[in-house]
């Protein structure tokens, strides 16, 4: 089970994060450009669900380098990462911390914090 703070603790690992709130929730951003936020179910996200159980809170968004990539996140079937209709077409997918292995919460860490770094800071990075 990983948390808040496990999240912190790999994110302040990267090179030039910033940790900052967007819409009252944390977020972590390189140089501006936000990687990772913590994302509460909205009223609307919960009514979604129907009878069916919403995944745990606390629950982190992260991006991906584009489509094609959350397809393929998605499709390796990593226990506690989904998805929702809010995020239909958009390149992050979302990860349910009482649930995912620190490993992969690490890995899909620094693949977003990748996806958004500029080029100098990407080549840099030994990690």
């Amino acid at each position: 089970m990983e948390t808040l703070q496990d999240v912190a603790r790999i994110i302040g690992e990267l090179p030039e994060v910033t940790e900052g709130e967007r819409y009252g929730h944390p977020t972590w951003s390189v140089r501006g450009k936000g990687f990772a936020w913590l994302r509460p179910f909205s009223k609307a996200d919960l009514k979604r669900f129907g009878d069916q159980t919403p995944p745990v809170p606390p629950i982190i968004a992260v991006n991906t380098a584009g489509l094609h990539e959350k397809e393929g996140v998605l499709a390796a079937g990593i226990d506690g990462v989904f998805t929702i209709e809010h995020f239909n077409n958009y390149p992050a997918v979302l990860i349910e911390l009482n649930v995912i292995a620190p490993g992969d919460l690490r890995d899909l860490l620094v693949d977003a914090w990748l996806a958004a770094a500029p080029a100098e800071l990407v080549e840099a990075f030994d990690g």
